[in-house]
């Protein structure tokens, strides 16, 4: 009997072991939405400026003072931001403020990558900027004729920058951002 009991304590020992050595139990990490938009809409914005351009139909444009524009995303709570300036022997200046207001986000900012755009045929031309990293906006540019008409544009999230949960709707409002750049057209005084 004594070696029956051994026994069985022996391999209730045993399996007592076998079972108790499963791998560390770490807790899940907290999931994150995933977000999905639809597949953007292009309409031609014109009014009383001397330019126009392409934007999301699903964005709420509202016009400020002097031909400067917000264009809304209430979804995504973001806002890009269009200002208008005539140019006034003052290129240079211009110029400088647009580039300092860019990388014045060098210090959150993981990198900043310069795409020139040049369009000879409307006469536009200007740079869009890519802002990586945890920066209060991830796109910026600049249009200009170089004699008569200067735009700036950036878009600004309503959220705390966390690159990583917002990087599908910054990239959703990046691309809008690049099709306006893309389809300026000054309409006055070119």
């Amino acid at each position: 009997m004594l070696k029956k009991t051994s026994l069985l304590i022996f391999l209730f020992s045993t399996l007592a072991i076998v079972i108790s050595c499963k791998d560390e139990v770490l807790p899940k990490p907290a999931s994150q939405l995933r977000l999905d938009y639809p597949v953007a809409n292009y309409v031609r914005f014109s009014n009383h400026c001397p330019f126009e351009f392409e934007m999301n139909g699903d964005a709420i444009i509202k016009e400020d003072k002097y031909c400067g524009f917000s264009i809304h995303y209430p979804k995504m709570k973001a806002t890009i931001y269009l200002t208008y300036k005539t140019v006034n022997k003052d290129i240079d200046s211009l110029l400088k403020d647009a580039q300092t207001l860019t990388y014045k986000h060098v210090i959150k900012a993981d990198d900043i990558l310069e795409q020139p755009y040049i369009n000879t045929d409307q006469k536009v031309y200007g740079m869009f900027y890519r802002v990586n990293g945890n920066a209060a906006t991830n796109a910026q540019f600049y249009a200009t004729d170089s004699i008569k008409h200067f735009v700036t544009g950036s878009v600004y999230f309503y959220a705390k920058p966390k690159f990583d949960s917002i990087m599908p709707a910054a990239d959703y409002v990046k691309n809008d951002m690049q099709r306006l750049l893309e389809t300026i057209k000054w309409t006055r005084g070119r």
